[in-house]
């Protein structure tokens, strides 16, 4: 079954990081389905029994988003909150999920090193990325470890960073592979 990536970022036609992405996503659609939540429901609307069909119709789920503000994109948690529900995704006959292979593509506009216990932040993308984790196995999920990129928001300005973004979308096909 192909993998579903759901993205949700509410600026992808800025997006350097995000975009560069999706685009070598996108050389392979026999394997992926790319769902822009934003593009879907610009007004915010989601209708729930499509989202929840679209899960169903696929093997592996993979949330795509922006890190920023150290949290995920407010249509992301609105979509958690909305979409899986109780007797669906949890609770009484709520399986949806259950077994189903699920992961995190993030791209951070902070540098790694700032996202270690010795950096700026004092933490960790990993621990920012905890909840996630927690309502993957609530759901009963096969959580995976997230892919990210980092430096998202000043590395236009690096010599060598287009370069590194092709690498990293690259990198980001053959992570969603092996799911």
């Amino acid at each position: 079954m192909k993998t579903l990536v759901i993205v949700f970022h509410p600026a992808l036609d800025t997006s350097v990081a995000n975009q560069r992405w999706l685009q070598e996503v996108a050389r392979h659609p026999r394997q992926y389905t790319i769902h822009d939540v934003h593009q879907a429901y610009p007004d915010g609307k989601i209708d729930v029994a499509r989202e929840q069909a679209l899960v169903e119709a696929h093997g592996a789920v993979v949330l795509q988003f922006p890190v920023y503000w150290f949290n995920c994109p407010p249509l992301l948690k609105q979509w958690l909150d909305e979409v899986l529900t109780h007797g669906w995704a949890y609770g009484t006959g709520g399986d949806a999920f259950r077994g189903r292979k699920v992961a995190l593509g993030v791209t951070a506009g902070i540098r790694e090193a700032d996202f270690t216990p010795q950096g700026k932040w004092k933490m960790t993308l990993a621990q920012l990325l905890a909840p996630f984790d927690v309502t993957f196995k609530y759901i009963g999920a096969e959580s995976r470890q997230f892919f990210a990129f980092y430096g998202a928001e000043d590395g236009p300005k690096e010599p060598g960073y287009a370069e590194r973004l092709g690498r990293s979308a690259q990198d980001y096909v053959r992570f969603l592979s092996a799911l």
